[in-house]
């Protein structure tokens, strides 16, 4: 059975579980549950709050399937559900800041030690990026997050406008202002 979910179209699947398949939609998730965890990962910045969300993601998802139309593609459809699942605990973290109640941040990527030590090369390029997602953070969400969409998550700038509900012109100047902001938090000219 699982090959043959394999082989069926996004759309097929959400209509299988919508039916109440839930190998259907076990697929689903197999399918993109990395896309939505680099989604999330470069919102939060926290990788255990990610996987959190990423399962917050997924069970609204499966609670809407009822909703979905099959004719779209489900991953924009998936990434509106994971941002706004992102926007939500933003908000909640900023509540529970000006109340007091939340723990120190902590830093972006920890590095841990290995039991080889780093080529010279490798600890380099591992800093550059810790560096860089450490910036993409700063970024406001309006730059973030069609600069994720489209770079990491490899969708079009209209299909990034899509899930963000804006327009495929929004979405690029929002990613050259992004760019603009992390040459500028990077120190590059």
């Amino acid at each position: 059975m699982r090959a043959d979910l394999a082989a069926l179209a996004d759309g097929d699947l959400a209509s299988r579980s919508a039916a109440g398949d839930d190998e259907a939609f076990a697929e689903i998730m197999r399918r993109h549950r990395q896309r939505v965890y680099r989604l999330i990962l470069a919102n939060v910045a926290d990788a255990d709050e990610a996987l959190d969300l990423v399962q917050e993601t997924f069970v609204s998802a499966h609670g809407a399937l009822r909703r979905f139309d099959p004719n779209r593609p489900i991953s924009a459809w998936l990434a509106r559900i994971a941002l706004n699942k992102s926007r939500d605990w933003a908000r909640r973290r900023a509540v529970r800041r000006m109340l007091g109640l939340a723990t120190p941040v902590e830093e972006i990527a920890e590095l841990h030690a290995d039991d080889q030590p780093l080529q010279d090369v490798q600890a380099s390029d591992r800093a550059e990026l810790d560096r860089l997602a450490r910036a993409v953070a700063q970024l406001p969400s309006s730059q973030r997050e069609p600069l994720v969409l489209c770079a990491v998550d490899g969708l079009s700038q209209a299909e990034a406008g899509e899930v963000l509900a804006i327009s495929e012109k929004a979405v690029e100047t929002r990613i050259r202002r992004a760019r603009l902001t992390l040459a500028q938090l990077l120190g590059r000219n």
